[in-house]
């Protein structure tokens, strides 16, 4: 589903979100966009479309787990000291 589409910026900043493009993420005028800056550059996504991306980026991540392991493998250090 990777399609690029190019958007040129006109006066005031403003863009013009392709057709066809907003036809495949059935996106409508009015619709709110994100734009959202990341070192590798912009996301323009909905609000909806935006939580599904930080909800697959954390998932899987355990931070309590890794820090309760993390710290056991340091106890354990201790006690074969």
């Amino acid at each position: 589903m990777d399609t690029t589409f190019v958007a040129s910026m006109g006066d005031r900043g403003r863009l013009v979100v392709p057709a066809a493009l907003r036809t495949r993420q059935h996106w409508e005028s009015g619709t709110p966009l994100l734009f959202i800056e990341t070192d590798n550059g912009v996301v323009l996504a909905t609000r909806d479309q935006a939580k599904r991306i930080l909800r697959a980026q954390l998932s899987g991540t355990d931070l309590v787990g890794d820090l309760l392991a993390e710290r056991r493998a340091a106890a354990g250090r201790e006690d074969a000291a």
